[in-house]
């Protein structure tokens, strides 16, 4: 399997996925032109793509998706609600309805060769999950948006070669930043975004034997940068005793690809 990051920030979020049959994305927050140009660079034609896997319904994960779905008549797997919500969206404009798929929290399903499961998230917005996907043996974990992680969190991403995590702010820059008070104390809470600290303490409770890379994502633009997300759960995790290899962690980019990854 493998995965490259398009872009992933609060500014806008798009993944691929895919094995030796089946290309995939995960969410579609960027515009269309920016995919097909992210696609074209790691030589995957966007008319290949079998599946937009969307996690919620916020625009820095489905602005592009109208645009991209109808031009190649992609479907849609996402939740009830988030379909609801993204029908009622009139900046996407008209999606044909033939082209969306109901997913349920815990319910795997399969997208060709890939075995899809999501799961759930706590995030503010309508029924929001997240997705592991296994094929050929391996396991990818993608976890953004979480706001807080748990023992049923653990549970659904345990086991994966590739984890995509959300470390998202550093507190002290959030504190002294430009924010108003009130989205503060939203990014701090349970249905916020996951600290560059308490990413490395769920990075933590993953690592197994058969971990081979971290992908550090959703990083906020005002909030975080790509060295301190890295320095911080690099350094959390030697504190916590981990051996695992700071060469293995590395960080997706907020507006440009980033490597692809294998497993």
């Amino acid at each position: 399997m493998k995965l490259c990051s398009i872009a992933s920030g609060s500014s806008g979020n798009c993944i691929y996925v895919g094995s030796n049959n089946t290309n995939l994305l995960v969410d579609a927050g960027i515009s269309a032109k920016r995919i097909e140009n992210g696609l074209n660079g790691i030589d995957i034609f966007p008319d290949t793509i079998q599946g937009i896997l969307i996690t919620h319904e916020h625009s820095d994960h489905i602005s592009g998706l109208g645009i991209l779905a109808r031009r190649y008549h992609i479907p849609i797997y996402a939740t009830y609600e988030t379909v609801r919500s993204i029908q009622s969206i009139k900046s996407l404009g008209d999606i044909p309805v033939e082209l969306f798929r109901y997913v349920k929290p815990n319910e795997s399903f399969l997208i060709n060769d890939i075995q899809v499961e999501p799961f759930s998230t706590s995030h503010d917005a309508a029924n929001p999950v997240c997705y592991t996907m296994q094929s050929e043996g391996h396991k990818i974990g993608i976890a953004t948006d979480l706001g807080k992680y748990d023992d049923y969190i653990i549970s659904k991403l345990e086991d994966s070669e590739l984890l995509f995590i959300e470390a998202n702010h550093d507190v002290n820059m959030l504190m002294v930043g430009k924010y108003p008070y009130y989205l503060k104390q939203r990014i701090l809470g349970d249905r916020g975004h996951l600290s560059n600290e308490t990413s490395a303490n769920l990075i933590n409770r993953l690592i197994h034997p058969k971990l081979k890379n971290i992908l550090l994502a959703h990083l906020s633009k005002e909030n975080n940068y790509e060295e301190l997300a890295y320095e911080t759960v690099c350094c959390e995790l030697t504190n916590c005793g981990s051996d695992f290899l700071a060469g293995n962690v590395n960080v997706a980019h907020r507006d440009r690809p980033s490597s692809m990854v294998m497993v």
